[in-house]
Order: C-alpha cells, then sequence, then structure tokens
C-alpha cells in the first residue's frame, strides 16, 4: 500500500464566517491509499479554532507511513485501532487517513461503503444548506441565491433573533440555527421562545463547549430541541451530552474518522438522543464520506462542497437538499 498526501486550497463561492472565524478559501488534505489498482481518498481541512495546519496533519501522518505501507491491514477498522496509538493527538489526520481507508476497502470489496455495512439507502435525511454570518441584506442574497428546503442559519451576533426573523419573510423553509458558543445559557432561554415561533427545528452548540452546568440549565427550560457541536468532539463526550443536549452532532475530523463516527451514532441512539453528522467547507472526498453514514442518521449538515465555487473532486451529488450516491464503489469519490 502506498500512502500519498496532497494538500489543496479551496476556493470558496462567498466569504464564510461563523462566530469566531472568517475565510474566502480553505485548506485542505487528501490523502490516497493505492495497491496500483485501487485508490481509496480521504480528507481533512485545516481549522485555526483547533490549531491544526496542513504541515501539522503531514508530519502526522508520516509518523505512521512504515505502518500504512508495510504492515497489511484487513479491515480499516484495524488500520485505525494500529495507527490510534500515534494519531490519538491528531484526530484530523487520523480522520483523513480512515477515510481513505474505508473507500480503499469498499472499491476492493466492490461494493458502496454503506452497502458493505448492510445499510440502505431507501430513506434518508435531506441535508441543510448554510448561511454564513454577514450583513442580513447580504443572508437574504444567500439564501434566494440557493432555494432549499432547509437552512442552517450560523448565529452569534447581537442581533440574532431580528436576522432570524427577517429571513423567514423570504422563505417558508424549515431553519436549523447554529450559535457557534456565542450566547449564554439566559440568552438561549429567552432566543429559543422567539426562534420557536420563526420555525427552528433546533438549536446547535448555543453556549461555549465546556459550560456544562449552563447547558444543564438550557436543556431545563429551552422550548427547542439542542443538538451538541463543539461539546461532542470525541466517543467519550456522547455520555456526557447526556441530560445537557438532545442530540449530537459529530465532525468525522474531529472524533477521528468514519471508525469512531459509527460507534458514536450507536451509543448516542443507545442514549435516546438524536444523531446529526455535520460537515467542515471540503470537498466531494470528505462529503461523500459522510453520505456512507446517511441510513444510520436522524439530522444531516452536509454542504461543504455546495460553498465550494470549484470542487477537486467529484462523488455524491446534492440536489435541493436530496442525496445521490454516485455510481461507484468505496465512497463513490474521485479525484478530479
Amino acid at each position: 500500500m502506498k500512502l500519498i498526501l496532497r494538500p489543496y486550497e479551496l476556493p470558496l463561492r462567498h466569504t464564510f464566517t461563523i462566530s469566531y472565524d472568517s475565510r474566502d478559501t480553505q485548506e485542505t488534505l487528501i490523502v490516497e491509499l493505492t495497491d496500483g489498482w485501487h485508490h481509496g481518498y480521504g480528507e481533512a481541512t485545516s481549522n485555526p479554532y483547533y490549531g491544526v495546519t496542513i504541515a501539522s496533519m503531514s508530519q502526522a501522518l508520516e509518523s505512521v507511513r512504515d505502518l500504512v505501507e508495510n504492515q497489511p491491514f484487513d479491515t480499516p477498522e484495524g488500520l485505525w485501532a494500529a495507527a490510534n496509538p500515534l494519531l490519538h493527538s491528531h484526530p484530523f489526520a487520523q480522520c483523513a487517513l480512515d477515510m481513505a481507508a474505508h473507500d480503499w476497502h469498499g472499491k476492493h470489496a466492490g461494493q458502496p461503503l454503506y452497502r458493505l455495512w448492510g445499510l440502505s439507502a431507501d430513506r434518508l435525511p435531506l441535508t441543510n444548506y448554510t448561511i454564513g454570518i454577514a450583513s442580513v441584506e447580504k443572508m437574504v442574497e444567500k439564501l434566494n441565491e440557493m432555494p432549499w428546503p432547509l437552512y442552517k442559519i450560523k448565529l452569534g451576533t447581537p442581533d440574532d433573533v431580528a436576522i432570524v426573523r427577517e429571513l423567514r419573510r423570504h422563505t417558508d423553509a424549515v431553519f436549523r440555527v447554529d450559535a457557534n458558543c456565542a450566547w449564554t445559557a439566559e440568552e438561549t432561554i429567552r432566543n429559543a421562545a422567539e426562534l420557536q415561533k420563526l420555525g427552528v427545528e433546533f438549536i446547535e452548540q448555543p453556549l461555549k463547549a465546556d459550560d456544562w452546568d449552563g447547558m444543564k440549565e438550557v436543556y431545563k427550560h429551552s422550548v427547542l430541541p439542542l443538538v451538541a457541536d463543539e461539546s461532542c468532539i470525541t466517543e467519550a463526550d456522547v455520555a456526557r451530552c447526556h441530560g445537557c443536549f438532545h442530540g449530537i452532532n459529530i465532525k468525522l475530523v474531529k472524533c477521528g474518522g468514519l471508525t469512531p463516527a459509527r460507534r458514536m451514532i450507536a451509543e448516542a441512539k443507545s442514549l435516546g438522543m438524536k444523531a446529526m453528522v455535520g460537515c467542515m467547507t471540503e470537498s466531494s472526498v470528505g462529503i461523500s464520506a459522510i453520505a456512507q453514514l446517511l441510513p444510520l442518521l436522524d439530522y444531516v449538515d452536509m454542504d461543504g462542497a455546495l460553498l465550494l465555487s470549484r470542487d477537486i473532486a467529484t462523488g455524491v451529488t446534492i440536489d435541493y437538499g436530496r442525496v445521490q450516491y454516485a455510481a461507484a464503489n468505496g465512497t463513490g469519490a474521485e479525484l478530479v
């Protein structure tokens, strides 16, 4: 097996702004595994919030090059377990490697990954389309540019309820809101009552990631469901979110890939919580990997490639929120 690292800079359709970051391009690292016949692809983006750079991911992956290239693995899960002692502190890098291993495994087996897992594509959740923070006029423009049945609205400003109220004037679509840690407990409880009237489905990560006391209070009083993001990074966080959130939003790069994500989904379901997987602003390589989990999910946010002005890969396609699998094995992703 050969390990190949391919850095890219993805151009965005619009400046993308959330409560703690703003950017016009997104750096990403594509990991390729190949035996000369089949090519498996994985992806992880850089992330200033978590201190992740292309250089740090590349360095981490070089530490497992000998393991990957010279020690055969029977399953992606086997490779994940073997590499984890070296990549435990580098989940973004481990995610890209794990995606590539799963993609290669599916292609080698001659099946789409979700079918290899024994799943059916009969009922798949719709994906939202994300409207990043901007002037309300610009947010309305983005909404009108991309008619969609389900939007995620990024919030974290002094005028959040007013923003949602104005956006509601322009569409009957379902809204989800994501405060990205920007609110207090009191704000969340107060905002939830107003947002419920405006057709909001749930609130994602309203408080700072470590404000567990605040989340317990919000959980008692919020009229809207609460979904953890920054508070649910790894497998160990799932149980802690129980009783503070109604669901969890798993990011593959944060937990270390498809292998731990499947375990997190199973644990969340066992606790009576909703399971969601979210994306970064990434290419169709990462988005196609997320798509393999769709039959297991209640919600999904996988619009990352739609936010690009130019994609570097083909794979799953999305039409008005509905995901169509590629007519290919593995995750279906191929570089262009």
